[in-house]
């Protein structure tokens, strides 16, 4: 993706449902459950590298004895330092005790981190907290192990403010208060001691999390771990943030990416559920589980976004998703380029656009050798073996056109200097194209801002002297916030929306957006904020291909010598391609929870009002 953004987070568990030494006397380790977790997480890295946290119980633990290990990182490569602090333990030991390893049942009681239940995160940082503190697990400590809790997520929570106002305010000392994991583990640790305290017996986790999460609005997959063994993953009842689990007679196991569990377990893609929405995989102490409906039912609509972009595309599902999103565009691209293969050069940005790209280069051979096969038929018995075998070995042109090179940095502050830098951010292979003649089309996986499109990739490719330069986005416009997981929450930010107020000042509308902002500030007035999104009005008035061409002539600079035309993907593209991922509100406006019209309501207020930072 050209323009960078971010998406929270990753989550791993796994709960051992043998002794140690099963795992020695099998695996040749007791050290099997922390190396598997910690496989699942470098395996799920893709989802969060800004900070990441590991927490472990430990079942049956003596009274007064610790019971519970968590470690967080926001290093440069924190599961990695994550890991180097427990290897740092494991060999402290072995100093005293050189055998160990060959020892199962003494490693608990010597290594902190030595539990059953274990739990890993990924985190990328959201408005510029990276600081340790808003790293996961969050843990709510109390010296009664039925009254611990242990949690961590990848979710956004709209209401968190709501959910401290319910709160009493002495429960919420040594939490982040404007974090909605703070929020999240007080609102279930407050539900869990109540009914701990009034019941005198095990947790009812289905009744503890169904009253909890039916407080929530927002997309989330969140894991618990109680200090008794009890344990959790719950999953947001739209299904918007993505949720797998694996059981044997060995282990239970959930992830945020399948592929990650189907490498660390190896096991077969089958063998792996996907966490219904609405639902939590609850497990008990003794290792007993159930996947439980604790949220009523709604309409799936499972982040989109995932599927073009944020979820490895090692997951059969997604890597086919991806390729028939670049499939859906090839009748659109051969349109715009007049059909004219011969002079034109097909590419993509890497890395994460080459599954799309791989599609519409499918699109664009079936076309071809359609051509090829009428053009044959015409000729009847009129050629020669010359003609026909220069007609079969026609080919779509396909080169490597951009070479994403490591991230430039500069101490340099002028903003000329810095500029200079982020134009070389992309490199160009020489020699591809032949100058006036060739077309350049180039796929990328979505527009956002497009100022890496602006300042680096099309300055790029117009130093290979192409005649028209096509951007591709296999995302159709991002038009609005996303507040379920994803870091775009400036409407200012953009350019679909840039291109929209731009259109409206052509046509001496620009007074729309102050009516648009009356509107919102009268509904905020009369709490009904939440039942409308006002901004859709922004885009009526224009179809996407007006929209489209209006970026094409802001992302184009002045000193660019090639024609520049942007083609998005359409909303009928994208459900084509991901028809069982209809979360799509960052394109159409149409969100799964009241809460998302709140956020777009006062995005676009802060907008108005030059106000920095997102509507929730």
């Amino acid at each position: 993706m050209s323009d960078s953004i971010k998406h929270e987070c990753g989550l791993a568990f796994i709960r051992l449902r043998k002794p140690f030494a099963h795992y020695h006397q099998q695996y040749g380790t007791s050290f099997y459950g922390i190396n598997k977790l910690f496989l699942l997480m470098e395996k799920q890295h893709n989802r969060g590298q800004d900070g990441a946290g590991f927490a472990t119980i430990k079942l049956n633990a003596e009274p007064g004895h610790p019971y519970m290990r968590r470690i967080r990182s926001n290093v440069t490569q924190p599961i990695v330092d994550i890991m180097q602090q427990v290897k740092k333990e494991i060999d402290g030991v072995e100093k005293h005790y050189p055998d160990l390893r060959k020892h199962p049942g003494m490693t608990k009681g010597y290594l902190s981190f030595m539990g059953e239940v274990l739990m890993g995160h990924m985190r990328y940082g959201t408005q510029g907290r990276n600081n340790i503190e808003y790293c996961h697990p969050f843990v709510k400590a109390d010296i009664n192990p039925n009254k611990h809790l242990v949690m961590a997520g990848n979710f956004n929570l709209v209401n968190t403010k709501e959910l401290f106002d319910k709160l009493h305010k002495e429960d919420l000392a040594n939490l982040k208060a404007d974090s909605d994991l703070a929020a999240m583990i007080e609102t279930i640790h407050a539900k869990m001691v109540k009914q701990i305290d009034s019941a005198f017996g095990k947790h009812d986790w289905k009744k503890i999390l169904g009253e909890s999460t039916a407080t929530f609005d927002g997309g989330f997959v969140a894991g618990g771990l109680c200090g008794n063994g009890d344990a959790f993953v719950v999953r947001d009842k739209n299904g918007i943030r993505p949720c797998f689990y694996y059981i044997d007679d060995e282990v239970i196991v959930a992830a945020s990416e399948r592929p990650a569990i189907m490498t660390a377990f190896k096991v077969p893609i089958e063998s792996i559920q996907e966490l219904p929405k609405g639902h939590a995989l609850i497990v008990n102490a003794d290792g007993e589980y159930a996947v439980e409906q604790i949220l009523e039912e709604a309409p799936q609509t499972s982040c989109s976004f995932e599927r073009i972009y944020f979820s490895r595309g090692s997951d059969a599902d997604i890597y086919n998703e991806r390729k028939n999103l670049g499939r859906a565009l090839s009748e659109q691209v051969l349109k715009a380029i007049n059909h004219d293969l011969r002079n034109t050069i097909f590419s993509f940005i890497p890395n994460t656009a080459e599954t799309a790209f791989y599609g519409l280069i499918k699109g664009a051979e079936a076309y071809l050798n359609n051509i090829k096969i009428q053009r044959i038929t015409s000729w009847e018995k009129e050629y020669d073996e010359e003609k026909l075998a220069e007609m079969i070995n026609r080919r779509v042109r396909i080169e490597k056109l951009a070479i994403k090179d490591a991230k430039i940095r500069t101490f340099i502050n002028d903003d000329e200097s810095r500029n200079e830098l982020v134009q070389h951010a992309y490199d160009i292979t020489y020699g591809t194209v032949r100058p006036g003649i060739d077309n350049i089309v180039i796929i990328d996986d979505s527009i956002v801002r497009g100022t890496t499109l602006r300042e680096s990739v099309i300055r790029m490719l117009d130093r290979l002297g192409a005649k028209k330069i096509y951007i591709v986005s296999s995302a159709p416009q991002i038009r609005y916030p996303d507040c379920y997981g994803i870091d775009m929450s400036k409407m200012g930010e953009f350019i679909a929306f840039q291109a929209a107020v731009e259109l409206l000042k052509d046509n001496n509308n620009i007074s729309k957006l102050d009516t648009i902002h009356t509107q919102i500030h009268e509904a905020e007035k009369a709490n009904t904020l939440h039942t409308a999104n006002f901004v859709k009005q922004v885009y009526e008035d224009f179809s996407p291909e007006q929209i489209n061409a209006k970026i094409a002539t802001m992302l184009r600079a002045e000193d660019i010598n090639a024609e520049v035309e942007i083609i998005y993907q359409s909303i009928e593209g994208l459900r084509m391609a991901c028809p069982n991922h209809t979360g799509d509100w960052y394109f159409t406006g149409n969100y799964p929870t009241p809460g998302g019209n709140s956020v777009v309501n006062r995005a676009f207020a802060n907008y108005m009002l030059g106000k920095v930072g997102r509507g929730y």
